[in-house]
């Protein structure tokens, strides 16, 4: 779930705040190319696609087998499908790299603004540890 507040993206997992607009990823401006390739990733990967590509090829074989009595557009074989179809691995496959490419970046920099951020909660506990033995010996003298 997100949310919008004085221009900052809050985004909550299981209650707990995840990220914020000062975030590197959401700092990043995307090219058209780039979002092109996630939006392809995304739809190529989702049953929505599968299922629409089904039904192409489904249409596809039925209109050729029903008019292969009357025309020979593609003969049994479908040679055309298969070109259609290898077409479409050649162009969806470079694609889908660049956005799982994209998607290993934004994962090292979540992982490197994650470490940041562990280490600075680790010195603040540090800190606080510091200040409960200093209360601590004050209190037992």
């Amino acid at each position: 779930m997100a949310k919008k507040r004085n221009g900052t993206v809050l985004s909550f997992d299981n209650g707990n705040l995840i990220r914020h607009a000062h975030h590197p990823i959401f700092r990043q401006q995307l090219t058209l190319g780039q979002k092109a390739a996630d939006a392809v990733a995304k739809f190529g990967g989702s049953w929505k696609f599968i299922s629409l590509f089904g039904f192409y090829i489904l249409v596809w074989m039925s209109l050729n087998t029903w008019l292969l009595s009357r025309e020979h557009f593609d003969p049994f074989p479908f040679i055309l499908l298969n070109l259609t179809l290898s077409t479409l691995a050649a162009l969806q496959a470079p694609i889908i790299l660049m956005a799982q490419n994209r998607q290993a970046e934004r994962d090292r920099i979540e992982a490197r603004y994650d470490h940041a951020v562990n280490r600075k909660a680790e010195r603040e506990i540090q800190r606080l540890q510091k200040d409960i033995d200093a209360i601590k010996k004050i209190i037992g003298k």
